[in-house]
C-alpha cells in the first residue's frame, strides 16, 4: 500500500490526525528504564503501543537515535510498528536536502534499511534533489515549506515573484511541489502550527495535499487555528504532529498510560474542529 494509502485508511480507521513525533532523550525517560542499553527501543515502543489506535502516523527523528548510537533501535522500532500495528504509515524525520547521488543514499537508508514509509526533506537544491526519493513509486516525500520556527522567516518569507503577481517563498514551493514535483502523488508539505494563516495559503494553493503540521502544544501553536486552516474539503489532509508533549507526559512506569491519555485528549480536541 502506498504511503498516501496508508495514511487515508488510517484518518478513517482510528479518526485521527495526530501524528506522534518519537523524539527520545533518555535524560527524560523513567527511572526503571534508565542504564538500559535498549532503553530508547524500550521508551518508544511503550508509547507507540499505548497510542497506535489514536493516531494516522508515528513521526521518529532520526537524530534522537543517532546521537546516541541507536540507529539498530530505530530499525527495531519500525519493524516493530510494522509488525504490531500494520497500516500505521511511519515518517522518517531527517530533513535530507543533497545533491542526486548522495540523496540516493539518503533513499536506500530511509526506505530500505529503515523501511520508513515515507521520509522529510528540504527542497533548497531544487527538484533533483528530491527526484531519488520520488523514484520509489509508493513512498512519501514530504518537502519542507514553511516550517514552525521563528527564523523560519528569515528565507521563506522572501518575496521571490514579480510587482505584477507577488509570490513568497513558501509559496513557490508549494505550488512547485503540488503541481511540477508530484509525479508520484505522494508528495506531501511542512507547514508549521504557528503560522495558521500560511496554513490556510498553502492549503488553497495545493488542494488535497497532505500537511504534516508541528508545532501545537510545546511550541505554542493552537489546535482549533491549525485545524481550521489546514483541513481538507474532506475534513482530512493533516497529520499534526505532537512529540513532548504526549512522550513525556509522565515520568514513572506508568508513563505509557500518561501518553496514551494527553494523545487521546489531543486527538479529540482536534476532531471537535474538523
Amino acid at each position: 500500500m502506498t504511503f498516501i494509502a496508508s495514511l487515508s485508511a488510517a484518518w478513517a480507521r482510528n479518526d485521527s490526525l495526530l501524528c506522534v513525533g518519537l523524539d527520545p532523550d533518555p535524560a527524560k525517560f523513567p527511572a526503571h528504564l534508565q542504564g538500559r542499553p535498549d532503553a530508547i527501543f524500550e521508551f518508544c515502543k511503550g508509547i507507540v503501543d499505548a497510542t497506535a489506535d489514536l493516531v494516522c502516523s508515528f513521526k521518529p527523528q532520526i537524530a534522537y537515535f543517532a546521537a546516541h548510537r541507536a540507529e539498530d533501535q530505530l530499525e527495531a522500532l519500525i519493524a516493530h510498528i510494522h509488525e504490531r500495528h500494520p497500516g500505521i504509515p511511519v515518517i522518517l524525520d531527517a530533513k535530507r536536502g543533497d545533491i542526486g547521488s548522495t540523496a540516493e543514499q539518503y533513499a536506500i537508508e530511509a526506505f530500505e534499511r529503515f523501511r520508513a514509509d515515507a521520509i522529510t526533506a528540504s527542497p533548497y537544491m531544487g527538484r533533483d534533489s528530491a527526484e531519488p526519493y520520488l523514484a520509489y513509486p509508493d513512498k512519501g516525500v514530504i518537502l519542507l515549506c514553511r516550517t514552525s520556527n521563528p527564523g523560519g522567516s528569515d528565507l521563506q518569507f522572501l518575496d521571490v515573484g514579480t510587482p505584477e503577481k507577488p509570490e513568497k517563498l513558501y509559496e513557490r514551493v508549494a505550488r512547485l511541489v503540488a503541481d511540477e514535483w508530484n509525479s508520484t502523488g505522494q508528495c506531501a508539505l511542512v507547514v508549521g502550527a504557528t503560522f495558521p494563516a500560511e496554513i490556510a495559503r498553502v492549503r488553497e494553493i495545493v488542494g488535497e495535499l497532505p500537511l504534516l503540521v508541528p508545532g501545537i502544544g510545546a511550541q505554542g501553536g493552537d489546535i482549533e487555528a491549525t485545524v481550521r486552516a489546514g483541513r481538507s474539503a474532506a475534513g482530512t489532509g493533516l497529520m499534526i504532529n505532537s512529540s513532548r508533549a504526549v512522550l513525556y507526559a509522565g515520568k514513572d512506569e506508568n508513563y505509557a498510560a500518561a501518553a496514551r491519555r494527553v494523545a487521546q485528549e489531543t486527538r479529540d480536541a482536534i476532531n471537535r474542529y474538523r
